[in-house]
């Protein structure tokens, strides 16, 4: 059941605005993760020693490329996601899912901020930006009446999208091979 509606249309600022939002968080996270992550595995395997060995390893051994790819895979979803939500005036379950799940994964770089007790990569834009735009967003889908309610089950269904397509994302970029540049040096 939706709202009565207000008449105003929630326009692109909210459904193209996803996308330029989660590129802004995301250059965070290019900028920063796979430095921030050869840094601190080490310290981080230590603290959390129940973390299994095998997602040690996969962590400290994400390279620049292939983040990098996987970001841009990523990039398509979220951009698919918008342009639906564009195109349906915000009323497409799949954006709102992606709007929900984006929203998610900033409280996730949250936790994982307060869970390491510092900085984390992701967790500066989802406090200033990822979460209050999920807010506003949400706010302004509600006001014009085309928010779905959501339960429990649609944030869980929400997350659950949002780590399939991590998931999705680095998979294609593992199995993407790297380009050369003469001389054997990859592109990224």
């Amino acid at each position: 059941m939706t709202h009565a509606s207000s008449g105003e249309r929630p326009g692109p600022a909210v459904t193209l605005g996803l996308l330029a939002a989660w590129a802004l968080h995301d250059a965070e996270e290019l900028a920063l993760l796979p430095g921030w992550l050869r840094r601190n595995a080490p310290v981080l395997r230590e603290r959390f020693p129940r973390v299994p060995d095998a997602v040690w390893r996969r962590a400290e051994s994400l390279d620049a490329r292939e983040f990098t790819v996987a970001v841009g895979v990523m990039a398509a979803i979220v951009a698919a996601a918008s342009a639906a939500g564009h195109a349906t005036g915000g009323r497409s379950a799949g954006y709102q899912a992606a709007l929900n799940g984006f929203g998610l994964h900033g409280l996730v770089h949250l936790a994982q901020a307060a869970a390491v007790r510092g900085y984390t990569p992701g967790s500066a834009t989802s406090f200033v930006l990822v979460v209050p735009f999920t807010l506003w967003a949400r706010g302004r889908l509600r006001r014009a009446g085309v928010l779905r309610p959501t339960r429990p089950r649609d944030l869980a269904v929400g997350l659950g999208l949002a780590a399939a397509a991590t998931v999705a994302s680095h998979a294609a970029a593992r199995r993407l091979p790297a380009r050369r540049l003469p001389g054997g040096r990859g592109n990224f």
